[in-house]
């Protein structure tokens, strides 16, 4: 088989794996989080291998302390995050009158110290368009938190998503041959290259954002909560988790901490300073401490690649792309390096003269 044909037919394998993602998306979150969980505790899983552990006890050891410290967290912080989520779910059409009524007089005289006109109806336009937007939040925190198997079914996350992840960490080195099994021979030592970098960068990636999102996450969530924030806990918290996310989850922290400080503690600028100075403390501590420390230079992403692999995977596969953009999103950079190189070897860059 030439290389053309080679090229051919594993393009077609991936475009109908493509297919079978997109067709299947509604149900494959948790099989996709299994999968990632077993992924990310095989490192743990061989150490143990090396000191002498089976692979069956280690991923027992290792599946019962993973998912048993997951059930404490999840019974201990339950209880505030639910109950602070169902209080801002109903006091917050009263956040948004609020809202107006201290924001339309201050954009009023911000009009009038420049001169210009204010339109007719002001008050009434960002009433309607802050309403529709509370609305427009409503509905989509409905959506998700009631989609049944639209997004995620709670009874079966917590059954299949454990299963899957013991049984593919138990199974993970006989995986891994299999799929080296399955290379084609002539480049089956370029792609193991291709995949130990791809390896490199999602272990660093997942690791590292793992302590940096779990160190924000208790940041935040106390340090919120100390200054006295309505719905700290869960702000704190959320701003955490969504820091996978490069800049989206400080900007989601930023907006909600200080707009429900400034409703709750208005005219008061002094603790409205103190909010702002907790998320400024802590994207500092981010940026300048965490990932320099944790991340180091292991990871080439850029932020914006990330972004954009975000939203490009919630659009056409939903959740699962979204959980699957981050390592693919890796992978394609790797790929985009390694055929650059390649490229840059090749007579189509240095020309018919080689130079």
């Amino acid at each position: 088989m030439n290389p053309r044909s080679q090229a051919l037919f594993w393009l077609l394998v991936l475009a109908a794996t493509l297919l079978l993602v997109w067709l299947l998306s509604a149900i494959l979150f948790p099989f996709v989080l299994g999968i990632a969980l077993a992924y990310a505790l095989d490192p743990a899983a061989t150490a143990l291998e090396r000191r002498g552990c089976s692979r069956t006890a280690a991923t027992v050891l290792i599946g019962a302390g993973f998912f048993g410290c997951g059930m404490v967290l999840l019974l201990l912080l339950t209880p505030p995050v639910a109950g602070q989520a169902a209080d801002l779910l109903q006091r917050l059409p009263g956040l948004v009158a609020r809202l107006i009524e201290a924001v339309g007089p201050l954009l009023s005289r911000a009009l009038n110290a420049i001169g210009a006109d204010q339109p007719e109806g002001l008050h009434q336009t960002m009433a309607g368009n802050l309403q529709r937007m509370a609305a427009l939040g409503l509905a989509l925190l409905k959506g998700v938190l009631g989609g049944g198997a639209a997004v995620v079914n709670v009874a079966t996350l917590l059954t299949i998503t454990p299963l899957t992840t013991f049984y593919v960490l138990r199974q993970w080195p006989d995986i891994v041959q299999t799929v080296d099994d399955w290379l084609p021979r002539d480049h089956a030592d370029a792609v193991r290259g291709i995949m130990r970098d791809i390896d490199v960068v999602l272990k660093g990636f997942l690791h590292g954002s793992v302590i940096i999102c779990a160190a924000l996450a208790a940041f935040y969530g106390i340090a919120l909560s100390l200054a006295g924030l309505d719905y700290g806990l869960t702000i704190g918290l959320a701003t955490g988790a969504l820091s996978f996310i490069p800049y989206v989850g400080t900007l989601f922290g930023l907006i909600s901490s200080v707009g429900v400080a400034f409703l709750q503690f208005w005219p008061e600028w002094t603790r409205i300073a103190v909010v702002l100075g907790i998320f400024l403390a802590g994207q500092l501590l981010a940026d300048y401490v965490l990932t320099p420390r944790v991340m180091g230079s292991r990871i080439s992403v850029h932020p914006l690649w990330l972004i954009f692999g975000l939203l490009a995977g919630g659009a056409l596969f939903g959740f699962v792309g979204m959980l699957l953009s981050v390592p693919a999103t890796a992978a394609v950079g790797v790929l985009a390096r390694f055929f650059i190189g390649r490229y840059k070897e090749s007579s189509l860059y240095r020309g018919a003269g080689g130079a």
